[in-house]
């Protein structure tokens, strides 16, 4: 048996616009990236990176009061965006650690005593 795998937005045959990546998403999103110029994952390793993408941190779903919370809104490059972010999407674990060596995932067991 195996399990039932998790809708993504590649689902969605709609196109971005019906979705609601409008003309006013486009403008919040172009002055939320001048406010948080840099991408979040790659400061949580120690590195500077322009961010291009405003993702949210919560899969909105369609659910448009999740969508315009700004606070669930993450500034990041697309290499994370596309990358990191959906392999935690998929796995619930953060990859990497920072510039310490430290893992960045909370429930790593390194973290455990």
């Amino acid at each position: 048996m195996t399990a039932a795998r998790q809708p993504s937005w590649r689902d969605d045959k709609r196109s971005a616009n019906d979705r609601g990546y409008t003309w006013a998403w486009r403008q919040a999103r172009d002055r939320y990236l001048r406010a948080h110029p840099l991408c979040e994952y790659c400061e949580s390793r120690g590195d500077v990176t322009a961010a291009t993408v405003v993702d949210h941190r919560i899969p909105h779903r369609g659910d448009q009061k999740l969508f315009w919370d700004e606070t669930n809104w993450a500034a990041c490059c697309k290499p994370c965006h596309d990358g990191d972010k959906q392999r935690l999407e998929r796995s619930g674990r953060v990859i990497g650690c920072d510039e310490h060596g430290n893992p960045l995932d909370p429930s790593d067991p390194w973290f455990s005593n």
